[in-house]
C-alpha cells in the first residue's frame, strides 16, 4: 500500500480532491462546535450527499467532517462551557476556566495544536500500522475491555477537586444513569417506572449538555443580578510558542499513544481517551495541582486523545470491518455503498483507493489548523454580545441541538432535568466531571463485566487466569487509585503535626 501513496497523492491533490478535503473539515468543525450535533450526527448528516460521488472523494469528505468535528467540540467548549460533542466534555475543565481568566484565544491556540499533532500522528500510525495494531486489538476480549474501563473509572479520584467523596457520589450517580433502559444481555427494561420513553436510556447528549451548558446558564443567570459581562474575552486564537512546549512533550505523547491505542479497540471511542488521558496526565503532570484550574496541560492531554482515535478507530474499521465506535460504523456502511468491502484483503485488493484515504486523512488534519483559526476568529464577534441575550442564545442552541439528534421531546425533558439537577449540585460543590465519565464508561464497562462472566462461568476470579493484560491493566488501575488517597493520607498527617 506504501508504494500507492505517489498515486493516491495525485488523486487527493487535484481541484476537486483539496475542495472536498477543505469543505469537508471546515463543515466538520463548524457542526462539531455546535452543542448537540455530534460527530457521528454530521457525518450521518452528509452520508446522502456521498452515494453520487466516486469512492475516494465519498470516503474522503466524511473522514474530513469526521476529524472536523471532533476538534470543533472544543471551540465550543473553551468559550461558552459548552461541548459540542461528548469527547470534548474533558477541555471543557481546564479551557473554560482558561477563557474566564481572559485567555480564551492562548487556550484555543493549545487545543487546536494538541488537535494537529494527535490527529497526524494517528494518521501516520493508519498508514504504516494498521494490520499490526488490528491483529493486537483480537487480543482484547470482554475481561480486558472491563479492566481497560475499569482504569477509566479511576479518573473519577483525580477529577474530584474539593471532595472525593462528592466526587464518589457524582460518579455513582451517573455509573446508576447508565444503566437505566434496556438490559444489555436479556432486554429486560431496568429503573424505566412504566415509561416508555426510558426504555432507550437517557440520550447521553442530553445529560452532557444539561449538567454543563445548562447548569452553567442557570449559574451565571443567577448572579446576573451581581454582574452584568460578557461572557469572555476573545479577539482570535493565539498558538502557543515553542518555548512554552518545554516540559510538556512527553505528557502529549503519552496522551498521544492512549488516543491511538483506545481509538483502536473496538466499542470504547474519543469520550473515554480523553477522560483516562486527562487522568493519567492529572496523575503524572508535575503541574498537577493546577488541573481544573485552567492548566494548559489539560487541554493537551483531553484534545490530543480526542483527536487520536479517529485515526485509530479506523484500523479496525478497514482492517478487519469492526467498527471502532458508532461514527466508523457509518463510515463501514459508505464503503459497502460504494462497493468496497471491508476486512483483511481490503489493503490488498484496493492498494490505491486506500493509500488515498490514509494520505487524504493526514491532509485533513494538516487543515485543521488554518480552518480551525478562520472558524474560532468567526465566533468572536458572537461573544462580545451581552450576557443575558448570550445566555438565551446558548439555551436555545442547545434546545435546538438536543432536538435534532433524535426528534424525540423527552430528550429535552431530560436536558432540562440534567440542567437542574446539575445546578443543585455545583452549589453543593459537587464536580460534574465524574458524573459525566461514569455515563460515559458505565455502559461498556457492564456489558463486558457482563460478557466475561458468562465466558467464566459466573467465576470473576477467573478473569485474572490466563488474561495478562487485563491483570496489568487492574494492577495500574490500583495504583492510580493509591496515589490519590495515599496523598491525601500524607497531608492529614503533615496537618496534624
Amino acid at each position: 500500500m506504501i508504494q500507492s501513496i505517489p498515486e493516491a497523492l495525485g488523486l487527493i491533490l487535484t481541484l476537486e480532491g483539496l475542495l472536498v478535503l477543505s469543505i469537508g473539515t471546515m463543515l466538520g468543525i463548524i457542526l462539531g462546535a455546535l452543542p448537540g450535533i455530534g460527530s457521528t450526527v454530521a457525518v450521518a448528516m452528509i452520508l446522502p450527499f456521498t452515494l453520487t460521488m466516486s469512492q475516494a472523494p465519498a470516503i474522503l469528505l466524511l473522514l474530513a467532517i469526521y476529524a472536523g468535528s471532533v476538534y470543533g467540540g472544543s471551540i465550543s467548549a473553551i468559550l461558552i462551557n459548552t461541548p459540542g460533542t461528548p469527547q470534548s466534555a474533558a477541555t471543557c475543565l481546564d479551557g473554560y476556566p482558561m477563557a474566564q481568566r481572559g485567555e480564551a484565544g492562548k487556550a484555543l491556540g493549545w487545543a487546536t495544536v494538541a488537535s494537529v499533532i494527535g490527529g497526524l500522528v494517528s494518521a501516520v500510525v493508519l498508514i504504516f500500522a494498521a494490520p499490526q495494531l488490528a491483529a493486537f486489538a483480537l487480543n482484547f476480549g470482554p475481561i480486558e475491555t472491563f479492566a481497560l474501563i475499569l482504569l477509566g473509572l479511576t479518573c473519577i479520584v483525580s477529577v474530584s477537586e474539593g471532595s472525593l467523596t462528592k466526587g464518589l457520589i457524582a460518579g455513582f450517580m451517573g455509573l446508576f444513569l447508565s444503566t437505566v433502559g434496556g438490559d444489555p444481555i436479556t432486554g429486560e427494561a431496568r429503573f424505566t417506572f412504566g415509561q416508555f420513553q426510558l426504555i432507550a436510556g437517557f440520550n447521553l447528549l442530553a445529560v452532557v449538555i444539561g449538567v454543563f451548558a445548562l447548569s452553567e446558564v442557570l449559574t451565571r443567570a443567577a448572579a446576573l443580578r451581581e454582574s452584568e459581562q460578557t461572557l469572555v474575552t476573545f479577539d482570535g486564537m493565539v498558538l502557543p510558542r515553542l518555548s512554552e512546549w518545554k516540559g510538556r512533550l512527553k505528557g502529549l505523547c503519552k496522551s498521544v499513544l492512549i488516543g491511538n491505542g483506545i481509538g483502536v479497540l473496538p466499542g470504547t471511542g474519543a469520550a473515554t481517551a480523553a477522560f483516562i488521558s486527562y487522568a493519567e496526565a492529572r496523575r503524572s503532570a508535575p503541574t498537577r495541582e493546577n488541573f481544573g484550574k485552567g492548566e494548559p496541560d489539560g487541554l493537551i492531554a483531553s484534545e490530543s486523545a480526542n483527536n487520536a482515535v479517529t485515526g485509530g478507530a479506523l484500523v479496525p474499521t478497514m482492517a478487519l470491518g469492526i467498527p471502532g465506535d458508532a461514527i466508523t460504523a457509518v463510515m463501514l456502511a459508505t464503503l459497502t455503498l460504494h462497493g468496497v468491502t471491508p476486512g483483511v484483503r481490503l489493503m490488498t485488493d484496493n492498494p490505491v483507493l486506500m493509500a488515498a484515504i490514509f494520505s487524504g486523512f493526514f491532509v485533513i488534519n494538516l487543515m485543521l489548523l488554518p480552518l480551525g483559526m478562520l472558524v474560532s476568529r468567526l465566533a468572536a464577534p458572537i461573544l462580545r454580545i451581552r450576557e443575558a441575550y448570550m445566555l438565551v442564545m446558548i439555551c436555545l442552541l442547545c434546545t435546538v441541538g438536543v432536538y435534532f439528534v433524535r426528534g424525540n421531546p423527552f430528550d429535552l425533558l431530560v436536558m432540562a432535568a440534567a440542567g437542574i439537577i446539575g445546578f443543585i449540585l455545583r452549589r453543593q460543590g459537587y464536580p460534574m466531571a465524574p458524573l459525566v465519565i461514569g455515563m460515559v464508561l458505565g455502559p461498556t464497562l457492564e456489558i463486558s463485566l457482563r460478557q466475561g462472566l458468562i465466558i467464566t462461568d459466573g467465576n470473576f476470579a477467573a478473569f485474572f487466569v490466563g488474561h495478562p493484560i487485563a491483570v496489568v491493566l487492574v494492577i495500574a488501575a490500583i495504583g492510580m487509585l493509591s496515589l490519590p488517597l495515599l496523598r491525601i493520607v500524607k497531608h492529614r498527617k503533615r496537618d496534624l503535626t
